[in-house]
């Protein structure tokens, strides 16, 4: 069957990646019983247009690392994650998903890590957040979150259709819902109880950033841009986070499951700084202590605390095993990225966080 292939990757933009694709007519087997990996080649792209090499050797190389249905294009149709390589076979320095690869196969794997993500983010029309007056600011925020009716909920219309493509495309969206701010929102991805479902820190990761993507595809069709910064309006408003939910085998045991949290909390208590270090940029506008965080410059913990910088959850406490929530992370953070320092922290990995080149190439 002939159909569309739609290659993304992760550019080479400072402070913050962007997220770039392009479309190959592809011809797959009728017959095949599963549409894999191996199906879709790889494939070269100017690099020198994309801030990742330089004009008199701009050749790079899209190999695909996920794939799932195009629920844009419908059937036949594939959106494909891809790493980005040098021409040496080794990956981009811009590719952080080889990181994450190789930390789990340094023994990050043995963990069993689990991630899952909130991303929160904001709509934009003609240069203010969508459903804003022309002139001043609306109402203090407090009416928004998770609210009903025409006049405090704006851009539905696009959250309905992203939320549904994501469930088509079979990734692990947990659900959805308004944020304090007018034209704010939020979407979860990650477990969701099926023991069925692949879970793993490096299929949540790839999964957020397709969902990202088919959010601001999707956004194109309504003329409305999709704001991933930490603090998308200045003021009395609430920023905007990715607030990650982390757990190991060792955390989510029965009887054992609060110590291991209780250890990994102090690990990253130690580890502070590294982790701001990856978590987003411009985040010292959204960690100022008030809004619903701690600050840049301390780290607190809690149980059900959304001022800490991880808040162990209730629910977490009176069972006695579970996960952490990170509430440092901002809406513009590499998942890689956080994953990669999390598991590095926590696992006790971070001499394995610079891999060698022969390492790099083992890996690609």
């Amino acid at each position: 069957m002939i159909g569309l292939a739609e290659y993304i990757w992760l550019d080479g933009t400072k402070p913050t990646k962007q997220l770039r694709s392009k479309s190959k007519v592809i011809d797959i087997d009728d017959e095949a019983e599963e549409v894999t990996l191996e199906h879709f080649p790889d494939w070269s792209f100017d690099g020198s247009s994309t801030a990742q090499s330089e004009g008199h050797f701009s050749d790079l190389l899209l190999k695909p690392a996920f794939v799932c249905l195009d629920p844009l294009r419908g059937d036949g149709n594939y959106l494909v994650l891809c790493e980005v390589y040098d021409n040496d076979g080794t990956p981009h320095a811009s590719n952080t998903r080889a990181l994450l690869r190789h930390l789990l196969a340094k023994g990050g794997q043995d963990h069993d890590p689990w991630i899952g993500f909130e991303q929160e983010y904001a709509f934009f029309k003609e240069g203010r957040p969508l459903g804003w007056p022309t002139t001043g600011s609306p109402k203090p925020q407090g009416p928004y979150y998770c609210a009903v009716g025409s006049e405090k909920i704006f851009g539905r219309d696009i959250v309905e259709e992203h939320s549904q493509a994501c469930m088509d495309a079979d990734l692990l969206l947990f659900g959805t819902n308004a944020e304090v701010m007018p034209g704010q929102w939020e979407f979860q991805l990650g477990y969701r109880g099926s023991e069925e479902e692949d879970i793993d820190i490096l299929t949540v990761s790839d999964q957020l950033w397709v969902a990202r993507w088919l959010l601001c595809r999707i956004a194109e069709d309504y003329e409305v841009t999709v704001s991933f910064d930490n603090k998308p309006m200045k003021g009395d408003w609430n920023g905007a986070g990715c607030h990650t939910n982390f757990s190991t085998k060792h955390t989510r045991t029965p009887k054992v499951g609060l110590k291991a949290i209780e250890d990994a909390t102090a690990r990253l208590r130690e580890k502070h700084k590294e982790h701001i270090a990856v978590y987003g940029h411009g985040l010292e506008e959204r960690l100022t202590g008030h809004h619903e965080t701690c600050s840049i410059h301390e780290f607190r913990s809690g149980v059900a605390d959304r001022g800490a910088s991880v808040r162990v959850p209730s629910h977490v406490k009176q069972q006695g095993c579970g996960y952490l929530e990170d509430r440092r992370p901002g809406s513009n953070c590499d998942p890689y990225e956080v994953s990669s320092r999390l598991i590095a922290t926590i696992c006790n990995l971070d001499y394995a966080l610079q891999p060698k080149k022969e390492e790099a190439k083992a890996i690609a």
